[in-house]
């Protein structure tokens, strides 16, 4: 290997290893179970998982769409990058008497073999991998022919998409080549990275009421305290506090953008994609 494929390589195993360390921070357990929970069934109805599939949820941090899965009495394997997560998700798993495999993977070089499985999801999960190619590859290379891929992702224009641009600028930059987390949420991308490999996609713009919050500050006060990738855009203001209050003025008026009417409710979009691996 010469000096220039080590160095990316290096650069690589540096870049994931934030990514462990973002996402093993705070609570996202909470955020999956208290703010999010009715994604995972979602995505599993929309992708028609059943007992005899055999299912892979990347990046399925605590189960949001493994559970669900499993619940149908299909065979699961759930892979994540962080190992916080999934035992976390093993907690949750026995907790519910639900049998299935936790894998530490990185969505980016999957450790399972060519069409080894019938049903390949992720939740609000693949979308943080920094390098959209690399990952859809990976997924529609574990899925047989004529399998399903079912993916919900936050949109661009959505709350989470704004939240991330919002706390772009106050952010260290990112490395080269890694794509904004959003772009998943455009169906013009997903057809984009999985051209050729994937069709017959049906997308949906749809909206998860979240209702957790009684405020923006409220929001702001939980994320900051359970949300990794916030807890680390804060992590690296610590040494200028100014940064840090303009931002939670921003993510504030963000927030009330978003809602906290009568019902001191939240409107997020989300794209529901299912396609069919060619």
């Amino acid at each position: 290997m010469n000096n220039s494929s080590s160095a990316t390589v290096e650069a690589d195993r540096e870049l994931k290893a934030k990514h462990r360390a973002m996402w093993a921070q705070g609570n996202y357990t909470a955020v999956a179970t208290e703010v999010i929970p009715s994604l995972g069934p979602i995505l599993v109805e929309a992708s028609g998982v059943s007992e005899h599939d055999h299912v892979l949820d990347v990046a399925a941090g605590t189960g949001n769409a493994s559970l669900p899965a499993a619940i149908t009495g299909a065979g699961v394997t759930a892979s994540d990058l962080t190992p916080e997560l999934l035992e976390s998700g093993r907690r949750l798993a026995a907790a519910q008497g639900l049998s299935l495999d936790w894998v530490l993977a990185d969505a980016e070089a999957l450790p399972f073999g060519d069409q080894t499985f019938d049903v390949v999801l992720s939740c609000v999960g693949v979308m943080f991998a920094p390098h959209h190619q690399e990952a859809a590859n990976e997924l529609a290379r574990v899925c047989r022919t004529e399998g399903r891929i079912g993916l919900i992702n936050w949109t661009p224009d959505g709350f989470i998409g704004r939240m991330f641009a919002t706390m772009k600028p106050y952010a260290p930059a990112p490395p080269p080549g890694a794509q904004p987390p959003p772009l998943w949420g455009r169906p013009d991308h997903l057809e984009s990275l999985f051209y050729g490999q994937v069709g017959d996609w049906q997308t949906e713009r749809r909206v998860l009421h979240v209702d957790r919050f009684q405020d923006p500050e409220d929001f702001l006060s939980y994320f900051k305290t359970n949300y990794g990738p916030t807890i680390a855009v804060y992590k690296s203001l610590a040494d200028t506090p100014e940064r840090a209050d303009a931002l939670d003025e921003e993510l504030m008026s963000l927030a009330a953008d978003f809602g906290f009417g009568s019902d001191a409710g939240m409107d997020w979009e989300y794209l529901l994609a299912t396609g069919r691996r060619s």
